[in-house]
């Protein structure tokens, strides 16, 4: 990693531009994090619900631009398919993050029940 991040910041010197730049980049120092072996196993991806090369509607909002395409599922990022997941709701006893977190959705189902119920 030492190595890696001695690539950045000589990198980092080369680049001559008017902007001012950090001395490195942290994609450098993930790419760096990244190159040890990962002991853990790949998840299984779920199906798109699109095939590839379909056209997203909606999703091209720039004129005279080329329709934008789907592409196939394993060019897309491993993160992209865990954001529709549940987030996990941490147990750290009374008075904690899980307890405020828990109580916060409570609260919002019974604003919204008594709101239906106003309405009716």
């Amino acid at each position: 990693m030492r190595a890696a991040l001695h690539f950045c910041f000589r990198l980092a010197a080369r680049t001559s531009s008017t902007v001012p730049r950090r001395p490195f980049h942290v994609s450098c120092v993930r790419r760096a994090a990244n190159d040890a072996p990962a002991a853990e196993p790949q998840a299984e991806r779920p199906v798109s619900s699109c095939p590839p090369s379909t056209v997203l509607v909606g999703l091209n909002w720039l004129k005279g631009q080329p329709p934008v395409l789907a592409l196939p599922d394993e060019e897309y990022p491993p993160w992209l398919w865990t954001i529709t997941s549940a987030k996990p709701i941490p147990d750290d006893g009374p008075g904690g993050k899980g307890e405020k977190m828990r109580m916060r959705i409570e609260n919002r189902k019974r604003i919204k029940e008594q709101n239906f119920m106003s309405k009716q």
